[in-house]
């Protein structure tokens, strides 16, 4: 929802919990990816419909944690997406964009949110903790 988030030697047990307060407050969700598409040609993504539950889900965590801009404020707006590949040579991403193109769509529900760590060290990121979100939205 938020990148870059705080470093791991700054996420407490404080920023945990305050992490799950905000989180449950926003309603479990279903999501369609529709299609693919790009940013540049270094990133090839999915799109999310409906994208307002992320926009509020980024919202709601930069404004409890407001020291964590999106992009460290790069951009003026930030577009929900799932990322497919990225700065991979051009052929390799049209070849991912084409085979999940021929999944689409996908509908999933969105039940939680999970807080991944880690540095540039290869093999350093994990999951830190998985919040689940508050009670089912109706579409």
């Amino acid at each position: 929802m938020l990148y870059p988030f705080l470093p791991p030697e700054q996420i407490t047990p404080q920023v945990l919990t305050a992490l799950a307060g905000t989180i449950a407050g926003v309603p479990r969700f279903d999501v369609t990816f529709t299609h693919v598409d790009w940013f540049g040609e270094s990133v090839a993504w999915l799109a999310p419909r409906p994208n307002h539950v992320f926009r509020s889900l980024t919202a709601a965590v930069w404004q409890r944690f407001p020291e964590t801009p999106p992009y460290e404020g790069a951009y003026a707006d930030t577009v929900p997406h799932l990322t497919i590949g990225h700065d991979a040579p051009k052929h390799l991403l049209d070849q991912a964009a084409a085979i999940v193109s021929t999944y689409l769509p996908i509908q999933a529900a969105v039940e939680a949110v999970q807080l991944i760590s880690g540095s540039l060290e290869p093999g350093s990121w994990h999951t830190v903790s998985a919040f689940p979100l508050g009670q089912h939205m109706a579409m």
